[in-house]
C-alpha cells in the first residue's frame, strides 16, 4: 500500500443472505457511508428447497431404526454465498482496493466468514459489530460504526 494514500475504509453489512459493502468517505467519529456493491442469495425455505424425507439407519440394538437429521438446505445455500462473498473480499483486498474493514454481521455469520477471509482481508479488519443491521438504513448503520470505531 502507498504510504501516502488516504486510507480507505469499508464496512461490510451482511447477514446469511445479503451483504452490503459501504464505504466511508467521511471519518471514524462521524463516517459518511455510500453503497460501493450488494449482493443478494435468492433461497426459499428449505421445505421448498428439498422433497425427500430425511433418511433413517438401524441401530445397533435389534429392530430399532433411527431418524437422521433432514438436511437444511437454506443453511447450506447461506454458507456458499458467505464463501463467495468472502471471495470477493479477498480479491479485493489483493487488488488493494481497501486499507481497512468493518464487519457488521450477525455473530454466527462472523463465525462463518472469518475462516473463509485471507490474511490480507483478516489484517485490515479494525472493527467488528455483532448485529444484524442489514435491514437498517445507512445513516443508522453510520452510528454503530461511530460508537464503533470510536469507543
Amino acid at each position: 500500500m502507498n504510504a501516502g494514500r488516504r486510507k480507505v475504509t469499508w464496512a461490510v453489512v451482511a447477514d446469511g443472505a445479503k451483504a452490503l459493502i459501504l464505504v466511508n468517505d467521511g471519518t471514524d467519529a462521524s463516517p459518511l457511508l455510500s453503497v460501493l456493491d450488494k449482493a443478494e442469495l435468492e433461497n426459499p425455505p428449505s421445505r421448498e428447497q428439498g422433497t425427500d424425507r430425511p433418511g433413517r439407519m438401524p441401530d445397533p440394538s435389534k429392530g430399532q431404526r433411527s431418524a437422521m437429521e433432514a438436511t437444511d438446505w437454506h443453511d447450506l445455500a447461506e454458507a456458499g454465498f458467505l464463501r463467495d462473498f468472502a471471495g470477493r473480499l479477498n480479491r479485493a483486498a489483493q487488488a488493494d482496493r481497501f486499507s481497512r474493514l468493518i464487519l457488521v454481521a450477525p455473530p454466527k455469520v462472523l463465525g462463518l466468514l472469518r475462516p473463509e477471509l485471507g490474511a490480507a482481508v483478516r489484517d485490515r479488519v479494525v472493527a467488528e459489530i455483532g448485529s444484524d443491521l442489514t435491514g437498517h438504513p445507512v445513516s443508522e448503520i453510520e452510528g454503530h460504526i461511530a460508537k464503533a470505531m470510536t469507543g
